[in-house]
């Protein structure tokens, strides 16, 4: 099917909420864990950077699991990053290593780095340029920066769409369900990500379908 582009932020409070409150640890832990296998044997030291960071859970993760680690989280939802800045206030074990700026890419004034670690999950898919990622990316990474992004990607049909939706989120909210759904008809297939990549001047990237449902862009700046 064609691609049906999804609004780019989630930046109603309902929504964020929703989101914020769904029960994403396991999903979000494999992902940390990912990372790591991705890039074996290396203890991340440095500035994080994690792009469309949402309420923050996963820039708190990777802060655990890598205590040599600072993350700033990024995204252009206020509702999104008022609800992580809330977490942050919580956290005693990694909250003075995380914070957060409410900023869109590719025009925002993000901190110079270098950055050890650049960072993103589900934020590809919710932009109508895509590029603006991987200018950011490309903008921001130094030699050595190791770079993580994990993404949907798009079912070959709507039919195929809405039983993942049945499958995978049967007991979420309504607002999940229908975001999930408009996600992954908004999401690309790693052919037209590689074209991304290429188009961005990053072939040292490398794309990876690990599921059904998800792929992973990963590799070192050169």
């Amino acid at each position: 099917m064609q691609r049906v582009t999804e609004p780019e932020l989630m930046d109603e409070p309902s929504q964020a909420e929703a989101y914020a409150a769904a029960d994403f640890a396991e999903a979000h832990e494999r992902i940390v864990e990912h990372f790591a296998v991705c890039f074996p044997g290396i203890e991340i030291a440095g500035h994080v950077l994690d792009l469309g960071c949402g309420p923050g859970d996963i820039s708190f993760r990777f802060a655990t699991r890598f205590p040599g680690a600072s993350v700033t989280g990024v995204d252009g939802s206020a509702a999104m990053i008022e609800l992580a800045r809330k977490r942050q206030s919580r956290e005693t074990g990694t909250g003075d290593r995380v914070r957060f700026i409410e900023a869109l890419i590719p025009d925002a004034f993000l901190p110079a780095g270098p950055y050890a670690a650049i960072i993103s999950n589900s934020l590809l898919h919710h932009l109508h340029r895509p590029a603006v990622l991987w200018e950011t990316i490309a903008a921001y990474a130094s030699a050595g920066t190791r770079i993580y992004v994990a993404d949907l990607r798009r079912p070959p049909t709507t039919a195929v769409a809405r039983q993942m939706v049945e499958s995978y989120a049967a007991g979420e909210p309504e607002v999940l369900r229908r975001d999930f759904y408009h996600s992954l008809c908004a999401a690309f297939e790693p052919r037209e990500v590689e074209a991304q990549l290429e188009a961005a001047g990053l072939p040292e990237l490398a794309v990876a379908v690990i599921s059904d449902r998800h792929q992973v862009v990963h590799g070192v700046k050169h």
